[in-house]
């Protein structure tokens, strides 16, 4: 089924669809006063197929939740500061070097539920972590950006506060209202169409992000490449050895390095977007696509064969 197929194959369909919207920029242009209702879409589709009892997973363990998601919102900020400083220091411009920042500052992707269940990890943990990063989102993405990055532009807090309540915290509401309200057979066709249509979105977002950059992507200089590939890794490391200093069971160490690594660089692209110039979206977008690649590599590496119909819906 082609809803299947686009959440399964979204890393391919994301670096064609880059690498379209580099050559024909202008195709994805005309996404310029869609893309946030574009990324509403996907937090929708993931409250729409949220069970009641993984919500309910968020209370099971509150203090290994809590510390991973202190975690997630210290290490990755930490590293996304440290990035904007290489990129400054190596030629990037002030607003490409802030992309870093917004990348590390966002809460972990909603991919990241697929991948610890492939991977062997706690899944239920990390949904918990997902959901409760992404609550607290709307005050700590712009409160951390605010404090890490003020030094390279104007940071709008408020306006970037009440972006992610109504891109995300309000259409993931909306559509753990509407799941209430579904028969289980329309809850299962929208466990199919669900990772599709967020996939959809993802891929255009990245896609504007690209077109939006045409110009500015044949000067980026080689470091920002670098620092993404970087960011995404030393989140998974440093993840890992987090659980382990914390003394986490081997499926929660997993759990821990794989939501760390995995940022919803979306939600950054999107911010960057609606609040800075374009080239601050640059950083976002190549880390999207490269989270997805690594994402969909760590897959395959420990992939467990048997469990396809068993993988629990997640965007």
């Amino acid at each position: 089924m082609i809803w299947r197929a686009l959440s399964e194959k979204m890393a391919v369909f994301t670096v064609i669809f880059a690498v379209v919207a580099y050559a024909f920029p202008a195709a994805f242009l005309i996404f310029q006063d869609v893309f946030l209702w574009c990324f509403a879409a996907t937090m929708f589709a993931l409250g729409v197929v949220l069970k009641p009892e993984e919500a309910q997973s968020a209370i099971a363990k509150p203090l290994s939740i809590a510390l991973g998601v202190a975690m997630q919102f210290w290490i990755m900020p930490m590293l996304g500061f440290t990035a904007a400083l290489i990129a400054t220091w190596q030629g990037a411009t002030p607003a490409m070097a802030l992309g870093f920042i917004i990348v590390g500052c966002a809460p972990g992707a909603m991919a990241s539920n697929v991948i610890t269940y492939l991977a062997g990890g706690a899944v239920a943990f990390s949904i918990a972590m997902t959901m409760v990063a992404t609550m607290f989102s709307p005050i700590l993405t712009p409160l951390l950006v605010e404090l890490l990055g003020s030094a390279y532009m104007e940071i709008p807090f408020w306006p970037m506060m009440q972006t992610i309540l109504l891109t995300v915290a309000l259409p993931l509401a909306l559509g753990m209202a509407l799941r209430t309200r579904l028969s289980s057979h329309m809850l299962n066709q929208a466990a199919i169409i669900a990772p599709g249509i967020a996939s959809i979105a993802i891929i255009i977002i990245c896609g504007f992000a690209v077109a939006s950059n045409h110009d500015q992507l044949a000067n980026t200089p080689p470091i920002v490449f670098v620092l993404v590939v970087l960011l995404n890794g030393l989140g998974y490391m440093l993840g890992w050895f987090a659980g382990k200093l914390f003394r986490f069971e081997r499926s929660y160490r997993i759990t821990l390095s794989i939501e760390i690594g995995m940022q919803n660089a979306g939600l950054g692209v999107a911010l960057a977007l609606q609040h800075f110039e374009p080239e601050t979206a640059l950083p976002g977008a190549l880390f999207a696509v490269w989270c997805i690649v690594t994402a969909a590599g760590m897959t395959r590496w420990l992939h467990r064969d048997g469990h396809d119909a068993d993988v629990p819906a997640a965007i």
